[in-house]
């Protein structure tokens, strides 16, 4: 009886395992398989997508819309945030207005910004009615990749500054009002208490935003894609261009090992990174 009574809650384990074997090791597994088996080696898939420069194309795409839009992301975000957390009347239902893009998928913020930008879109409404143009303003297409990319980075940054809202909303509520009071005794402006209090303050909650912004920024699919196509080709947009319209999974997973890797090596430098702020807070 004692066996079985220490036996039994290892067996809640069984369900979660067996979870994490059949949706996450085996596709690693077969991705890893997929992506190192080549008729030429092992590194044969890897060789054709850089000798080729396709890898490079997608990288540089996918690196400009993360440096673009991450930061943008962080700087409406804790605006937004600093201006919600001053509470003021009806700051609920604003706050609402802001989580509301949170309910949407990627394709639906897409879909809503091709009805807006598209020939026949909202813009070009106003713009004919107006008198501004006599035909369409084109937004899509492979002469007008310009264009596209910022309407997709316009897309991403109304899409998901939300999230990045949320998390620094949060970590204002780290920030002790006594100091704040104080600060207001010794005639501190209100740069200076957002430098010199809020934002050291705030440092953690900025730091994780940005890890997971960024890494979701290195995984953008859907609103390009729907957008732009391969017109801009990023990471993600490649290996499903790879897998369902050239149906070469080798490549495909290729592609998926070179997101994995790049979002590896952004976690590490975010996690270098708040570890060495927890270094310094506690030498502090």
């Amino acid at each position: 009886m004692t066996y079985k009574r220490g036996l039994t809650p290892y067996l809640y384990f069984i369900p979660v395992i067996a979870f994490l074997i059949m949706f996450l090791g085996y596709p690693l597994i077969e991705t890893f398989r997929l992506a190192f088996t080549h008729r030429v080696g092992p590194l044969g898939n890897f060789s054709r997508i850089i000798e080729s420069g396709e890898l490079w194309i997608a990288l540089r795409y996918t690196l400009l819309i993360s440096v673009v839009v991450v930061p943008l992301q962080l700087v409406f975000a804790l605006a937004l945030a600093l201006f919600i957390n001053m509470r003021f009347k009806g700051y609920l239902l604003l706050l609402y207005i802001i989580a509301i893009p949170l309910a949407l998928s990627d394709v639906s913020a897409a879909l809503m910004s091709y009805s807006i930008f598209g020939p026949s879109g909202f813009v070009n409404k106003i713009l004919i009615n107006l008198g501004l143009t006599d035909s369409p303003v084109y937004f899509f297409g492979y002469m007008y990749e310009t264009r596209a990319f910022w309407v997709i980075v316009l897309t991403e940054v109304w899409r998901a500054t939300p999230l990045v809202f949320v998390i620094l909303l949060a970590g204002l509520q780290s920030v002790n009002k006594e100091y704040l009071e104080a600060a207001d005794v010794f005639g501190f402006s209100r740069w200076t208490k957002l430098r010199k209090i809020t934002l050291p303050i705030l440092k953690p909650a900025i730091l994780s935003a940005l890890l997971i912004r960024t890494l979701f920024a290195f995984q953008i699919f859907g609103v390009v894609w729907l957008l732009a196509g391969r017109d801009i080709r990023i990471l993600a947009g490649e290996a499903f261009y790879w897998q369902t319209i050239r149906y070469n999974s080798n490549v495909a997973a290729s592609y998926g090992l070179v997101i994995a890797v790049v979002s590896i090596a952004i976690s590490w430098v975010y996690l270098v990174i708040l570890r060495s702020r927890e270094v310094e807070g506690a030498r502090a």
